[in-house]
């Protein structure tokens, strides 16, 4: 039964919206943003049993990430993941290589790409889910069965990754914030990992920083133009 109710979660949201080394290539009275709506309707319309399936990444660019983790595919991976999480080993990690138009990796301890946890590493768990936007996979090295506690979020699909790396969820919400991860390998100024946790363990999200200003140039110029002329 589980099983079946994470299949027809998984397909509501497949439209919404992915050393170790992977190939190269609200206040009261104001309305929430629309990104803590959806917060709270997945949280709503999630049933209890899958909350222990749903992590939370609450990241440093500024909101929560959720991402449907599937037991039914990846168990041992799944299980590696939430036991990490609660032990807040994800807390604070850096992305330490973040490759724009391909993925952002997290995860190591170290921050330089050969770390993990003190746990054993994994035996791989390759399946049929797709390294489409937003697949959450298991980085490895170049021995098969090497995964330990990195992973890595798709920006774009890559489907020659598909059966070689373990992919154990997908981004179901706050896909934007992955989109403003600091790319680099390393990045200059790495974006983090301020809380992992598991939706069952309601952890509140941190504060997070107000957004910067975005500026559009375009429409500068255009109020320069519009602004009287100087009187002779």
């Amino acid at each position: 039964m589980m099983i079946r109710l994470l299949l027809i979660i998984a397909g509501l949201f497949v439209a919404a919206p992915a050393t170790a080394q992977l190939p190269h290539e609200s206040a009261a009275g104001k309305a929430e943003p629309a990104a803590a709506q959806t917060q709270v309707i997945i949280s709503s319309t999630l049933p209890a049993l899958l909350q222990d399936n749903l992590l939370h990444l609450d990241l440093s660019t500024g909101g929560r990430v959720s991402v449907l983790l599937r037991p039914d595919v990846a168990p041992k991976h799944v299980e590696r993941i939430k036991l990490l999480v609660r032990r807040g080993f994800y807390d604070g990690l850096l992305f330490h290589r973040v490759i724009d138009g391909f993925m952002a990796q997290t995860g190591d301890p170290k921050g330089t790409g050969e770390g993990g946890s003190e746990l054993p590493d994994l035996a791989a768990e390759f399946n049929e889910l797709p390294h489409v936007r937003g697949a959450v996979s298991m980085a490895r090295t170049e021995e098969p069965n090497s995964a330990n506690s990195q992973f890595f979020i798709m920006f774009q699909p890559l489907l020659r990754l598909d059966r070689t790396y373990t992919v154990f969820g997908r981004v179901i919400a706050g896909m934007q914030w992955v989109d403003a991860i600091e790319r680099g390998e390393p990045p200059a100024t790495p974006s983090r990992v301020l809380q992992a946790s598991i939706a069952a363990d309601n952890k509140a999200p941190p504060v997070f920083a107000a957004p910067k200003p975005t500026v559009d140039p375009v429409a500068g110029e255009a109020a320069k133009l519009l602004q009287p002329a100087p009187k002779p």
